[in-house]
């Protein structure tokens, strides 16, 4: 509420109550995102499996009996594999202090390696490089090519201007437009508003 008060602006003629009900609504899906799972995912995951299950309720309202996954997809225009990925880590995550044996003087967290990525990294991470790929398919393929090649997107090598030149045939130059051109394309609100969710 504080933050709505601090951020509200009545020239734009909105009511404070429908803005802070916004603000409102934010805080208490992030704490409940934050709070009820033994595994955090991250908001905005949290925030789509809200929307697939919302989706979910609708479908099977309008159509009297539960909805496949490719309707539910097709209805929140997203591919089937991305729905099933999201429906997956939603699952409720087994404690590591689960008993194993009759005994049950082991835990479950015993026989696991805590090496490597969280669950949650690994989500966040496919589901980054799914939609970072669905906004560079906006792109032509030069300048998409331009990209991967220069922020090392597909080996993890960022590349200078004059490698990526050679590789095209083209001047040093010629590649820091497309670069640039790119870059812009992808300032777009159309554009950067998917990957936004990632750095908030």
């Amino acid at each position: 509420l504080i933050r709505a008060a601090e951020k509200f602006d009545h020239e734009k003629g909105y009511k404070f109550s429908t803005y802070a009900t916004w603000w409102i609504r934010q805080a208490i899906t992030r704490a409940i995102a934050d709070q009820s799972r033994t595994i955090r995912l991250p908001v905005h995951l949290y925030e789509t499996i809200s929307r697939i299950k919302k989706t979910t309720k609708i479908l099977s309202q309008e159509m009297g009996r539960k909805p496949t996954e490719e309707e539910i997809a097709t209805r929140m225009e997203m591919t089937i594999e991305k729905l099933r990925f999201i429906a997956k880590s939603a699952q409720l995550p087994i404690s590591l202090e689960t008993p194993i044996g009759k005994e049950e003087d082991s835990r479950l967290g015993d026989f696991i390696e805590a090496d490597g990525e969280t669950p949650e990294d690994q989500v966040a991470k496919n589901l980054l490089r799914e939609d970072l790929e669905s906004v560079l398919n906006t792109l032509s393929a030069r300048e998409r090519d331009v990209l991967r090649l220069r922020y090392g997107l597909d080996d993890g090598r960022m590349k200078t201007l004059e490698e990526i030149g050679q590789i095209f045939n083209v001047t040093r130059e010629r590649i820091r437009q497309i670069e640039a051109k790119a870059l812009r394309k992808l300032r777009h609100p159309n554009r950067n508003s998917i990957l936004k969710e990632y750095i908030r």
